[in-house]
């Protein structure tokens, strides 16, 4: 149950935070809060992370990242039956990457594109704008990883 809830947590997160995006700025339109450093900037992307295959043809993209984004939902559903009773991190981390991958897969379906709006940037140089579902796959891996590479004990497998 606790994997569940985590997973609708991320997702309603995700959602709520691009709606509010959505209606309060228009399409480019950025708010700095931390000057230098990190504004609100609302952007769509149609491709993946950094916008990779954002130049192919729509339906072709959709079909490709759709069918990805179902895939990755199906091994995580693996994943979390194997790993469940292992430790509560797995548990989380799978969670944090399901809720992201159908935070942003819900935007492909609903927008053909993704809503990001965390824009970090220093200077003139900006790190690729990301939303919540992102930042919740990134610190899922980061879980997922730190435990396989020092907590796991493979000799119990």
């Amino acid at each position: 149950m606790r994997f569940v809830m985590l997973i609708v947590l991320v997702i309603v997160l995700d959602q709520l935070s691009k709606l509010w995006i959505v209606g309060n700025f228009s399409l480019y339109e950025s708010l700095p809060l931390i000057p230098g450093f990190f504004s609100l900037t609302y952007l769509t992307n149609t491709g993946a992370a950094f916008g990779i295959l954002a130049g192919q043809p729509a339906l072709w993209r959709q079909i490709f990242f759709v069918g990805v984004g179902l895939v990755a939902l199906v091994v995580i559903c693996f994943m979390y039956r194997r790993l469940r009773n292992d430790s509560t991190w797995y548990e989380v981390a799978l969670a944090f990457i399901a809720g992201g991958a159908i935070g942003n897969l819900v935007d492909r379906l609903r927008l053909g594109s993704v809503v990001d709006f965390l824009d970090v940037y220093v200077g003139t140089h900006h790190w690729p704008a990301f939303n919540v579902a992102d930042s919740a796959i990134t610190v899922g891996v980061a879980i997922f990883l730190v435990m396989n590479i020092f907590f796991d004990d493979k000799s119990t497998r």
